[in-house]
C-alpha cells in the first residue's frame, strides 16, 4: 500500500510542477499572503518552509541553494534580511492555511496560505492618521 509516501504531483509534469512551486513561493514571499487551492497550498507550504529554515542561517551556501530555486534576487534578499529574522525564534510552522470554502466553478477547496506573522491591514490606521492630519491642519474632515 502507498499510504503517506511521496508527494502530490498535482497532475502536472515535473517541469511544470517545479515552475508552479517556484512561482507560488515567490508570490508568497513577495506578498506574504496567497489565495490558492488547498492541494497547491499544502504542496507549496512544504517548499516554503524548507526555504525559510535555510534562510535562518545567512551563509553563502544557503543563499546559493535558495537562489537556485527562486530566480528573483530581490525576493531572495527579502527572505534572508526580512522574513527569516522574524522567524528566528520559531522551530517550524512558519505558514498558516485558512480555509475559505469551495470555488463556485469546480468546487475546489480554496484557502489562504500566509506567513504566521502576517499583519492584516484593516484600514483603521488610515482613518486614525486622516483624523490626526485634519486636526493638525485645523480644519474639519470631509
Amino acid at each position: 500500500m502507498k499510504h503517506k509516501r511521496g508527494f502530490n504531483p498535482l497532475q502536472r509534469m515535473s517541469s511544470h510542477r517545479k515552475a508552479l512551486h517556484r512561482n507560488m513561493v515567490t508570490s508568497l514571499f513577495r506578498k506574504e499572503r496567497v489565495k490558492t487551492t488547498k492541494a497547491k497550498a499544502l504542496a507549496v507550504r512544504r517548499t516554503a518552509e524548507k526555504m525559510i529554515t535555510r534562510a535562518k542561517e545567512d551563509t553563502v551556501h544557503n543563499r546559493r541553494i535558495v537562489s537556485a530555486r527562486l530566480y528573483d534576487e530581490g525576493i531572495v534578499a527579502k527572505l534572508f534580511t526580512d522574513i527569516a529574522p522574524r522567524m528566528k525564534s520559531r522551530n517550524g510552522g512558519y505558514t498558516r492555511i485558512i480555509k475559505l470554502g469551495e470555488r463556485k466553478g469546480d468546487a475546489a477547496e480554496v484557502v489562504i496560505l500566509e506567513l504566521v506573522d502576517y499583519k492584516l491591514d484593516t484600514g483603521e490606521d488610515k482613518k486614525k492618521s486622516k483624523k490626526s492630519e485634519d486636526k493638525s491642519k485645523g480644519g474639519k474632515g470631509k
